[in-house]
């Protein structure tokens, strides 16, 4: 049997289950359902008490929009680069499934320094989670998505690692797929968290009669 036929055998056995899907692709999506609880229950959490926090620093005072949309485009130009490399692992291209693997990770790594850089200047404009309604919402919300990312990244240089070696191949290129599913999960959820925070709430100011409620 030629190696081609053996790789085929190896894809359905692994995809001939009860639902058509991989156990492991099976568990991501479970997860990731799980996850959408999660992101959802925080993101509820930051409309509900949108506009409530009584003393500054406020969103129209610190969010900076242009920088956070580049940010984004590195964001989302990552997801362009992980459905290279997944094309070039089944297609059997090392080099370049690698090459686009470590793609995905250096815009990832691009997208992390955005957000330090980000939460450094507010904690320089006075904003932290310990300030007021509007920071403890933002840091928590865009915290846990930020370590969803650190985790993708760290998750895809193992991969990468396994595609330079010869370990991650087209064979088991489900590996990658079930990384990708993750990552994309993640920019989506970073798609809703710039639309609620960065340009639903960027004009807000402090609620009608706060300054008679500190003063």
């Amino acid at each position: 049997m030629n190696e081609t036929a053996v790789i085929n055998n190896h894809q359905d056995e692994i995809e001939n289950t009860s639902t058509g899907l991989s156990n492991k692709k099976l568990m991501m999506w479970l997860f990731l359902a799980s996850d959408v609880m999660f992101f959802g229950a925080f993101i509820s959490t930051y409309l509900i008490y949108r506009g409530k926090s009584l003393v500054g620093p406020y969103p129209s005072e610190v969010l900076d929009i242009p920088i956070t949309t580049v940010s984004t485009f590195v964001l989302l130009m990552s997801s362009l680069a992980m459905v290279l490399a997944l094309h070039y692992l089944k297609e059997n291209e090392k080099n370049k499934a690698t090459l686009w693997i470590l793609g995905v990770v250096f815009l990832g790594v691009i997208f992390m320094g955005f957000q330090f850089y980000e939460f450094n200047h507010f904690a320089h404009l006075g904003l932290t989670p310990r300030t007021n309604i509007f920071g403890t919402t933002f840091f928590i919300l865009t915290g846990l998505h930020g370590g969803h990312v650190t985790i993708g990244i760290l998750w895809l240089a193992f991969l990468a690692y396994g595609s330079h070696k010869g370990t991650l191949r087209s064979d088991n290129a489900i590996d990658l797929e079930i990384a990708g599913l993750y990552w994309h999960f993640v920019d989506i959820v970073w798609i809703i968290i710039f639309t609620v925070i960065y340009l639903i709430s960027a004009n807000d100011m402090p609620p009608p009669g706060s300054e008679l409620l500190i003063h």
